[in-house]
Formats: C-alpha cells, structure tokens, sequence
C-alpha cells in the first residue's frame, strides 16, 4: 500500500475532532448557569477547528519537505544517468574514428566534465578526441590526459 498524504490528513483531522469532542465533554471547570449548551458547543467546534488547521499545517510542511527530498533524489538520479549517457555516448564517437581506439581510451565522467586517458598514436588523433568529447551533448569540460604512443 503507497502512502497517501491526503488520507493522512483526513485521517489526522477525524481523530483530532475526535479528541477535542471528548475533551469540551469532560471539561473539568464548573460550568456557571450562564454557559449555555449552544455555547460549549460552539467552543469545542473552535477548539477541533483550530486542531484541524494546525494538523493541515502541518501535513502541508511534511509534504513539501518529503517533496524536496523527492525532488533532489531525481536530481541526483539524472545526474548519474547523465554522465552515464554521456560516457556511452563518448565511447560511440572514439570508437567510430578510425584513427583512436576507443579501447586504449578511458572516458571517466562526472558531472558533465570528461576526463580522458590513456594512448593516442599522434598528436592530430589526441586533438581530435578533444573536439569529439565536446560534440556530444551534455559535456560542460574536457580534460584531456592522452598521451602519445610511443613508436618502437
């Protein structure tokens, strides 16, 4: 069963009515003659009302507060896949340039910033995986640790 916050309140505010009814009904003060039945009732009807707004209050503040913790969940949840999504789609483009071998590359991401690692056999390849990892959407930078092979 999902947790359902409008019940919540319903419920909340039923045993609060509740509670204050039972509570006017055995009100300990002496009631003077001019108290009148009408009047004791209007008072336990403020009472409940008043306890119906406070548990509506805060129902309202531990709905946006779980709201927020919700929302900065799917934030960093997103942010994960993103970098996912950007890594993948990173590996695609060096492994369809013939010239880099996207196996003798290593594409860490986090937070859109790309760092690469490893061999490019010249100094145009090396270059040219920098302009690759910027074309891809999503990344914010690239740092590029590429060596050159070295010939031998």
């Amino acid at each position: 069963m999902t947790w359902n916050p409008h019940r919540t309140v319903v419920s909340t505010t039923l045993v609060a009515v509740l509670a204050a009814i039972s509570l006017a009904a055995c009100d300990p003060k002496p009631k003077t003659s001019e108290t009148t039945a009408g009047q004791q009732v209007d008072s336990a009807i403020a009472k409940v009302e008043q306890k119906a707004a406070e548990v509506k209050a805060d129902a309202k503040e531990a709905t946006a507060a779980m709201r927020a913790q919700t929302s900065e969940g799917t934030k960093t949840a997103t942010g994960v896949f993103s970098d996912a999504a950007i890594t993948t789609a990173v590996n695609a483009k060096l492994a369809a340039d013939s010239g880099l071998s996207a196996l003798r590359i290593n594409v860490d991401t986090v937070g859109g910033r790309v760092a690469l690692s490893g061999d490019a056999p010249d100094a145009a390849a090396r270059d040219r995986a920098t302009a690759l990892v910027r074309s891809v959407d999503g990344v914010t930078n690239v740092d590029n640790r590429l060596t050159l092979q070295k010939k031998g």
